[in-house]
């Protein structure tokens, strides 16, 4: 950092004084529960409820904790939702990209968060804010050459907080002071999840689909008990009427040893009989109630359910659940983006630089993956045809290729220079009316195989948008398809395939291939004359 920078650390120090010392530390009793899930019903589901509404979250935060650990369905949901946030990269943007000290402040802020070991597990700890309402982590400050950095970030259970039933504020549990205190400013980091208007304490999806948890392991015991009851035929034992007592009981242990070994013996002059059961109806029941439960859980949390069970649905449906699913992980980006900046970045920037105004902002990388290949043409047409002014840096950042620097080597189309080679496909000096180059930078003699792979090469980097939109109606035909059986009757029945080749438009198609055999025919004209 520079001496400029240095100027405003020390003075930042003087003005504000970070808490060093560790407030909330994790206490040997955080890792123990009351297990509020054994035996739970729903009356003693709404007595948790009710003691989170009036501030005390203890007994929820446990029983939430639980239901992930018991319920595989609603832990790969939630984790799903998660790691679509973790597994994003993230960049910090200046306040003002033109302002030299905000680019300082934003390089600062930017090498100290990724300085910070394990930052995604952190985000993870944050992110459990979408299930429980609320996640907070605790700063641990310290100094290093001056200026105040970032020790540590560690995650505090969700039941050590509470909220005050008197003027409603936010408070900890610290072992100095059980009765709760008041959270130090730029100390902790609060990350609130609203799932829904209304208090912190019942805004997380858990509190959603709580009941949706209880109905199903309802259902999943009665199974379990309908299984051991009906899953192995009935063993029925009968004996003479003079049996003794002996004999009883050793015909009662051979039943016995049969369920657990299948083999057995029994006095002479008993009798052993199994009688199967058929249940099919009964059992189709629990398992029709337990997957309506996990569908219900899988639209609370990812919004849909096509992209987590094993429903049926067209493409377009499917395609229209994943864009849901992709709004929810932009949602969680804003919000937990918002939250780093207010209780991390800007008590870092402060405690540095004195300013607590221009903060730079944190920004994940949340666009979907996209099809470069028609990026590239999309842009490129813009470039030659509308004649759009395209920053290279927004083209260099859209396509993930770093700047080069000084006098680094960069990659050119054959037989061109640099400086004439514009940005990848694209011609920024291309000349009016000459909608394909031919010019080459070395001389190359016309009719040579160099000028026919020049004179294919840009007639194929045309040709994308022209045979895309007259194979829009064809792509369009499948998207709606419902199944490939379905499109392979289409593409049988001869008339449906004379009005979709109607629909086509090939107008493009024809004049480029008219433009080629035209340059094709001039090429050999010319090198049979020999001019040049």
């Amino acid at each position: 950092m520079s001496s400029k920078g240095k100027r405003w650390s020390l003075r930042g120090l003087f003005q504000r004084r970070p808490e060093t010392r560790e407030v909330a530390a994790a206490q040997v009793t955080d890792k123990y529960s009351e297990y509020p899930s054994d035996g739970l019903t729903p009356v003693r589901l709404a007595e948790i409820f009710k003691e989170a509404d009036a501030g005390d979250v203890l007994r929820q935060a446990e029983l939430f904790e639980e239901m992930e650990e018991k319920d595989p369905h609603l832990f790969s949901q939630l984790q799903t939702r998660k790691n679509a946030v973790t597994g994003l990269d993230y960049e910090i943007i200046p306040f003002d990209s033109d302002d030299p000290r905000d680019k300082e402040i934003a390089e600062f802020v930017e090498a100290q968060l990724g300085g910070i070991e394990g930052f995604e597990d952190i985000m993870l700890d944050l992110l459990d804010a979408i299930g429980k309402g609320f996640a907070v982590s605790e700063i641990m400050w310290s100094y290093d050459e001056g200026h105040v950095v970032v020790g540590d970030i560690r995650s505090r259970h969700q039941k050590r907080f509470f909220w005050d039933s008197v003027d409603d504020s936010f408070k900890v549990r610290t072992q100095e002071a059980p009765e709760g205190i008041e959270l130090p400013k730029n100390k902790f980091i609060v990350h609130k999840y609203k799932a829904r208007s209304g208090h912190p304490s019942r805004a997380g999806v858990l509190r959603v689909v709580a009941w949706m948890y209880l109905f199903k392991n309802y259902t999943l015991k009665d199974w379990v008990a309908f299984c051991e009851v009906f899953g192995m035929p009935l063993r029925l034992g009968k004996y003479q009427p003079g049996a003794s007592e002996d004999d009883k009981r050793a015909l009662m242990q051979a039943l016995v040893a049969i369920g657990a070994d299948a083999a057995g013996i029994f006095p002479d002059g008993t009798a052993i009989e199994f009688v199967n059961t058929e249940k099919t109806s009964s059992t189709d029941l629990y398992e029709r109630l337990a997957r309506y439960c996990d569908e219900q859980v899988s639209k609370a949390i990812l919004g849909q359910t096509l992209t987590s069970d094993s429903g049926g649905g067209s493409y377009a449906q499917s395609k229209t659940h994943n864009d849901v699913r992709h709004d929810l992980t932009v949602a969680d980006c804003k919000a937990i983006a918002a939250t780093l900046r207010r209780d991390l970045i800007r008590p870092l920037v402060l405690y540095n630089f004195g300013e607590d105004k221009r903060i730079p902002y944190l920004r994940f990388d949340a666009e979907e993956s996209e099809d470069l290949t028609q990026t590239a043409t999309v842009i490129g047409t813009l470039i030659r045809e509308a004649g759009l002014k395209v920053p290279t840096s927004y083209i260099y950042k859209k396509f993930s290729i770093p700047k080069p620097e000084g006098d680094e080597e960069v990659a050119t189309p054959p037989g061109q220079t640099a400086q004439g080679a514009g940005f990848g496909p694209f011609s920024f000096k291309a000349q009016p009316g000459e909608p394909i180059a031919l010019k080459a930078g070395d001389g190359a003699g016309h009719g040579t195989q160099e000028r026919v792979d020049r004179l294919a090469a840009a007639a194929t980097r045309k040709s994308a948008g022209a045979f895309k939109k007259a194979f829009g109606p064809v792509l369009k035909k499948i998207e709606n398809a419902e199944s490939l059986e379905e499109l392979r009757d289409m593409m049988e029945d001869e008339k449906a395939v004379a009005e979709l080749f109607g629909e086509m438009d090939v107008s493009e198609v024809e004049e480029l291939l008219q433009k080629v055999m035209l340059y094709a025919n001039l090429e050999g004209r010319a090198a049979e004359d020999g001019r040049h």
